[in-house]
Formats: structure tokens, C-alpha cells, sequence
């Protein structure tokens, strides 16, 4: 420790340009993951924040919601073998509306839902989804950004059906578009009165969710999980964007490796002189490896610093998410791969010949 200390306080300027570059690189690699997070949560975060953790769905579909149908009496099925407060229909479509007689056009997702069910969300502003009033809706508040307000009234292109905006929700958006919740009622109508669903979620154990599909013919049952990965252009965007993150964590390991391995290779005299004066070789090794770790602590400190400043500073519309748990794993791989990189430089120090450097000194 003395001797890692002391030798950053005698060589400041290149160790702050070490310091420097691993910021930058943190820098980077916390906003890239911060914007990954940011992007899937836009993408499904109306299934992500569902309280069911399987979902039932028509054999065959390939996850998706847009390529299973399912019918009334399959919920009803599966309602009386776990429970109706355990299992709830969904329908799910994409949609374009206008807004109170505009010419302006939004996309959107419309979610059919119970709103007595267990898929039903809770409404931050106005009046939560109520199965009586028909043509009334709780829309995602991203929906204000394109000028819905409160009573408000939108209307479908496709089906020419309009509804009154009766409350908002929060964090409800699918396939990168806000999700209009309709009731039962305008979900029939919206389907030229069939009163088809496109999956049954449930809510509860595994055993219940098998329990609830043996009593159907002709479905899968799959996790939230896999239904989110099904979600177009899901997975090719978090492939995209993790593959991005992990070439970044290669890109930092190599520049920091060389960094290191440049610096120890100037201070090889200096190292040999040490070891022919009796200090051991694991002193001088750890005295290399303490001051990355000690330099990729600081940067790694910063990089977080800076991104939640970053974070604050960001438009709302844009898709960034900062989440504890994502963020101190990405900070600590960071940590780790600088302290790899240090130990190419650690074992070239073990391998530094006394006599040699004295040698090269006289």
C-alpha cells in the first residue's frame, strides 16, 4: 500500500491520465447499460409490471400475442381450475388514433383487460378503468406528450371507435407505444363484438399455471420472460445493444492492460533495484495491482456519479433507466477487468532480473 501510494503521488500527471481514460471508458460503458435498461423497459414495461407470472397462449404462436386467439370459455376454464382471481384475460393490439378531432396521428398499443382483474393498473391521475362506463379508458401518461389530457377524445383509425380518456397510469408502454387499457365491453366491440382474447394470464406457482393449462387444448404456457422476449424487435435490440456493452468491456480491458504494461515496463530498472535490495517479488507485484484497483475504484466512483447526473439531465421522452442492482454489477465488472488487466503487468514484474536491471542502471 505505501509503496503503490507513493508512487501516484510522485508521478501525478501520469496516473491521472490513467485515471482520465478509465473514467471515460466507465463513462461509457455505464451510459451504454443505462440505455439498454432504458430501451427494453420502453419496450414491455406494461408486461414487465404485470402482477401474473405466466401467461397461457395459443399452441403454435411462437410467444407472440398478435399470432394467439384464444376464446371466453378458455378463460372461463381456467378460471375455475385456480381460481377467478388468479387468471385474467388479455387482449393486445397495435393501434393509430387521433386526438380530439385532430389530423395529428399517435401510435399506440390497446390492451383488452378485466378492470375487476388481476391485470387491471392503478390510475396516478383521474379515475381508474371501470367495467361500467363504456368508452372510457386509462391511457400511459406518455400520451400527454402528444396532447391527451384528461377527458380527452381519441379515436381508432382502423375501427372508427372512440373513447374518453378517463384516467392515466404510469409506466405502461409495449413495443415502444404507449398502451390504451379498454374494458371488456370495448374490446368485444373493438373486435366487431367477438369476444376473443389473445393469451390468459395467471397469477400464482408453477403448479397452478400447469393446473390452468391442463384443462385447455391447443396452448403454451410460458413466462412473463419469454413473452417479453417475444415482443417485435425485442431481442434483436438487447443483442445489439449487449453486444455494444460487451465490446466495450473488451476495448477497456486491452487499453487498460496496455497502459499498465507500458508503465511497468518504464519502471523496470526501478523495480529491479528494489528486488536487488531485498524486496520481495509479491510486494512489488501487489503494489502494481493495488494501484488499478485503487484507480478503477475512483473512476468507477465518478462514472456513477456523472451518469446519475446525466440520468437527471435527460430529456423524460428519453428511453434511460439507472437501476441499483444493474449498476453496481456493471461497476464492479469494471473493477474486475482492470484488475486483470493490471495482473499481465504484475507478472511481468515476477519476471524482472535483478542483476539485469542493476546492469542496465550502471
Amino acid at each position: 500500500m505505501f509503496l503503490a501510494i507513493r508512487e501516484i503521488r510522485h508521478a501525478k500527471a501520469r496516473y491521472v491520465l490513467l485515471l482520465v481514460i478509465m473514467l471515460l471508458v466507465t463513462f461509457l460503458v455505464l451510459f451504454v447499460t443505462g440505455l439498454a435498461r432504458g430501451l427494453a423497459y420502453a419496450n414491455a414495461s406494461s408486461v414487465e409490471n404485470m402482477p401474473a407470472r405466466y401467461l397461457l397462449l395459443q399452441q403454435n404462436s411462437d410467444n407472440r400475442f398478435s399470432r394467439s386467439q384464444l376464446d371466453s370459455s378458455s378463460i372461463r376454464q381456467a378460471q375455475a381450475a385456480i381460481g377467478q382471481e388468479h387468471a385474467a384475460s388479455l387482449g393486445v393490439r397495435m393501434g393509430t388514433i387521433t386526438v380530439d378531432g385532430g389530423i395529428v396521428k399517435t401510435d399506440i398499443a390497446i390492451f383488452g383487460i378485466d378492470p375487476d382483474g388481476l391485470l387491471a393498473p392503478e390510475a396516478v391521475e383521474g379515475t381508474p378503468l371501470r367495467a361500467a362506463e363504456e368508452g372510457e379508458v386509462l391511457a400511459d401518461s406518455r400520451l400527454k406528450e402528444a396532447g391527451v389530457k384528461l377527458g380527452s377524445l381519441i379515436k381508432d383509425q382502423s375501427s372508427g371507435l372512440s373513447w374518453k380518456v378517463g384516467g392515466f397510469t404510469d409506466d405502461a408502454s409495449y413495443s415502444h407505444a404507449p398502451v390504451v387499457y379498454i374494458n371488456l365491453t370495448d374490446w368485444s366491440k373493438l373486435n366487431g363484438g367477438a369476444a376473443v382474447y389473445n393469451a390468459i394470464a395467471i397469477q400464482g406457482s408453477r403448479e397452478a399455471a400447469d393446473a390452468a393449462a391442463a384443462t385447455l387444448k391447443d396452448v403454451d404456457l410460458i413466462t412473463k420472460k419469454e413473452a417479453i422476449s417475444a415482443i417485435p424487435g425485442y431481442s434483436a435490440e438487447q443483442a445489439s445493444l449487449t453486444m455494444m456493452i460487451a465490446f466495450l468491456f473488451v476495448i477497456a480491458a486491452f487499453v487498460l492492460t496496455v497502459f499498465a504494461y507500458v508503465m511497468t515496463l518504464q519502471k523496470t530498472s526501478q523495480f529491479g533495484v528494489l528486488k536487488a535490495i531485498g524486496v520481495k517479488t509479491g510486494y512489488l507485484a501487489g503494489s502494481v495491482l493495488l494501484q488499478m484497483v485503487l484507480l478503477s475504484v475512483v473512476s468507477v466512483a465518478v462514472g456513477l456519479a456523472l451518469t446519475w447526473g446525466m440520468a437527471l439531465a435527460l430529456p423524460s421522452g428519453m428511453p434511460f433507466m439507472l437501476e441499483p442492482g444493474v449498476m453496481a454489477g456493471t461497476a464492479l465488472l469494471m473493477i474486475v477487468v482492470s484488475a486483470a488487466g493490471a495482473l499481465v503487468s504484475a507478472l511481468r514484474v515476477a519476471k524482472i532480473d535483478a542483476l539485469d536491471a542493476i546492469g542496465r542502471v550502471a
